[in-house]
């Protein structure tokens, strides 16, 4: 009897060298022999010259393998033994000797109810046993391997643990879930490894980690084993005091970032900033320019540095360009320190087609669909994910709870949800599909979107959930329980259109579109809405806000912060994007730091200056905030005087007696002896007005107190008769209201 067959059936052999052998750890490993009279190890180690058994109990060695043949296959009795043990396999090599824990001595890591859950759709923590784990297996501790492709032949990792041969590490098959793992004990943290995947063909695909929490940088794009090290958090507090948050009822403000652009460093100014200067820097600056909540663009690992990561290939991993994952978490807990709450772009519509991505995964259309006329976004040259499959509705809602619960983000905002609810979005009507019942409606998105907001609200408490979404699919903030999708808050893509549209008119023409300031408040109370003006607003030639403006520099800055006054004091949450708040000249550059220069010129400097006394101005007056979604919180006093380009209206909080009253001017022209409309009858003072001196502008301002009289006006029962400020927007207190604000 010859070795092989001593200890191989020769089609087991054949199948195992070609790569075909699918079952391989009921052949490698340890097993009894036929007569299960005694055991067997057989291992497969190309390159070996020769392998020992030795026990892990006494270090003894227990036997010696015999080399079934030149390929690397090796075989032999444990001598009298017939107990299981655990064992090392001491592995002599041309240049080097090796002592290695032999991975198919070991059984399957997976539990029986995560498997479950996953299969079903519903599993929120899937990262914790698909990835690469860290875990401690009888006394050994390792890394435990888990991927998902069900229509694979055969899968095996491969890395710089073992010289990146398929052969080494061929991972267990479960047919019912599809799912393949392994558990390895001989590796290193921040080693590279990646899945190879043998398709139905016997094509060889190679594909990164789609669980990856550490990714290699482009072109390489291979996983990362993760660091075993925790991170002690710092913000239990901020985390009890947000679950009993009312974020609708609260200041909101957002500053929008994306972190390689904000500001850069190193000799030529085109170093990326790591988290630990971004602490030093960009965390001081929101606080000191009054922001309630920094939105990261996305970062999730990205290798095109053009998609400004909307485009994710790792979307576990932290992208590597400003430090590691703990330094993210750092960031985050000095956000809370601070009282800023911290919100991610987060991309659950569209995957880009990279080859070590999720496209045809393990050769087949796992995470798309097949068929293109729904598995395909053609904007954007990318796949859908096919949201009715139940292994990929568990790998959203998990990433999802990934970033909330690791990182304790605050919220997600949700880029291009009207591309997920639409099945003709942006299609000719042959490239699209029906839903069951001949609609346009992508009903397996709308139900996964339910389910995502009710999941993350339930088990993160005061966090945000954002839409941004374009059209006007009803309920979008809706409640679940009433049909609606269920966000907290919707981008106001509406007024942001109409209301950059109207200051891109020469003021000689603005009467013309006055109802582009006023149609907003038609639908504001529809759904609960931030007013945004994003990074999309300032790129792809569309100019910078200032640019979009007509006319001499000094009416481009009045107009532009007449504009954010009028937004500060529109219904609404507020954002904008980085820039934004000093006027930046040109559009926006993600290859470069912004202009920071400017604010040596004091325009821009006075344009920060206002941005920074509205936010302060918008936290002290509930009026601005509290009943942001009612339509009892706002009262117009003149929407119609469209020939001198004014609109007067007035906030209201819970308190009925503390309004602010706002006049925005949208003219060159200085009105005086305007009489404006007041809700009550005590003396009012003008807390700020964007044409002060302060802000660069020419000082049309109103000092002192102003009486109210008992003349009736724009529907109030009292008014003052004031000056209103060119190209200006000037906010209105009672007296006593104002006894802290910035600029009285």
């Amino acid at each position: 009897m010859t070795v092989e067959t001593l200890y191989f059936e020769r089609g087991s052999e054949i199948a195992l060298l070609n790569g075909e052998y699918t079952d391989v750890f009921s052949l490698l490993g340890m097993h009894s022999t036929n007569d299960a009279k005694g055991l067997v190890v057989r291992c497969l180690l190309p390159g070996a010259l020769s392998v020992d058994v030795v026990s892990v109990k006494d270090s003894r060695k227990v036997a010696s393998l015999e080399q079934v043949n030149s390929q690397g296959l090796f075989a032999g009795k444990m001598g009298r033994r017939v107990k299981p043990f655990n064992y090392l396999l001491r592995v002599q090599y041309p240049l080097c000797e090796q002592l290695i824990h032999d991975p198919y001595q070991f059984d399957s890591l997976l539990n029986p109810d995560d498997v479950y859950l996953f299969g079903e759709g519903s599993q929120l923590q899937t990262y914790h046993f698909q990835g690469a784990n860290w875990r401690e297996h009888h006394g050994v501790t390792g890394v435990h391997f888990c991927v998902w492709a069900p229509n694979a032949k055969l899968v095996s990792v491969i890395g710089d643990f073992n010289l990146w041969n398929k052969q080494r590490h061929i991972l267990r098959r479960h047919p019912a879930s599809g799912l393949w793992d392994i558990f390895i004990a001989d590796v290193e943290a921040g080693q590279h490894y990646k899945y190879s995947i043998c398709d139905t063909n016997g094509n060889e695909i190679i594909k990164s980690d789609p669980y990856a929490v550490s990714m290699q940088p482009s072109p390489q794009n291979a996983s990362k084993i993760p660091v075993q090290e925790s991170y002690d958090w710092q913000d239990s507090q901020w985390l009890i005091e947000r679950a009993s948050h009312q974020p609708h009822v609260e200041p909101m403000s957002i500053y929008e970032v994306q972190l390689g652009s904000w500001r850069r460093t190193g000799e030529d100014g085109q170093d990326y900033i790591e988290y630990p200067q971004l602490i030093a820097e960009l965390v001081p600056y929101i606080k000191e320019m009054g922001f309630t909540h920094l939105q990261l663009m996305p970062i999730s690992e990205y290798p095109f540095d053009g998609s400004w990561g909307y485009q994710p290939v790792g979307l576990f991993a932290p992208t590597y360009r400003f430090g590691d994952a703990n330094g993210l978490k750092a960031f985050i807990d000095a956000c809370h320190q601070q009282n800023i709450a911290v919100l991610l772009d987060w991309v659950p519509a569209h995957f880009p087609k990279d080859p070590h991505g999720l496209a045809r995964f393990d050769g087949t259309c796992l995470y798309e669909h097949q068929d293109p006329r729904k598995g395909e976004q053609p904007d954007w040259d990318t796949l859908i994910y096919n949201y009715g499959r139940a292994e990929v509705r568990s790998f959203l809602y998990s990433n999802a709870y990934y970033w909330l619960y690791e990182f304790h983000f605050d919220g997600l905002r949700l880029d291009a949800v009207s591309s997920m609810l639409y099945l003709d979005y942006s299609r000719n009507p042959d490239q699209w599909l029906p839903n069951e019942f001949g609609g346009r409606e992508n009903l397996q998105a709308i139900s996964f979107l339910q389910e995502l907001n009710a999941r993350m609200y339930q088990c993160f408490p005061g966090i945000n959930m954002i839409a941004e979404e374009s059209t006007a699919w009803p309920g979008v903030t809706q409640a679940t329980s009433n049909n609606g999708l269920g966000f907290g808050f919707k981008w106001n893509m509406g007024w942001m259109n109409d209301t950059l549209r109207y200051i891109s008119c020469d003021p000689l023409y603005r009467r013309y579109h006055h109802s582009e300031l006023t149609f907003s408040l038609v639908y504001a109370f529809t759904e609960q809405f931030i007013l945004s003006l994003s990074h999309d607003e300032v790129v792809h030639g569309k100019g910078s806000l200032l640019h979009k403006i007509p006319g001499d520099d000094w009416q481009k800055f009045a107009t532009l912060r007449a504009y954010y006054g009028f937004m500060w004091a529109h219904p609404g949450k507020k954002l904008i994007f980085m820039g934004n708040e000093f006027a930046q000249r040109n559009e926006w550059n993600h290859n470069q730091s912004l202009d920071w220069h400017l604010l040596q010129y004091a325009p821009h400097q006075g344009v920060q200056d206002w941005v920074r006394d509205l936010n302060q101005f918008y936290q002290q007056h509930p009026a601005l905030y509290q009943r942001d979604h009612h339509s009892d919180g706002f009262q117009w006093l003149d929407c119609n005087d469209a020939d001198n380009n004014i609109l007067v209206f007035c906030r209201f909080g819970n308190d009925k007696q503390q309004p602010v009253v706002i006049v925005v001017n949208m003219s060159p022209q200085v009105y005086h002896d305007f009489r404006v409309g007041v809700p009550t009858d005590e003396p009012y003072i003008e807390s700020l007005n964007s044409d002060h001196r302060h802000y660069g502008g020419s000082h049309v301002v109103n000092d002192g107190i102003y009486k109210a009289h008992a003349t009736p006006w724009q529907g109030m029962p009292q008014s003052i008769v004031i000056t209103v400020p060119p190209l200006g927007c000037s906010l209105w207190i009672p007296e006593q209201a104002g006894l802290d604000d910035p600029i009285a």
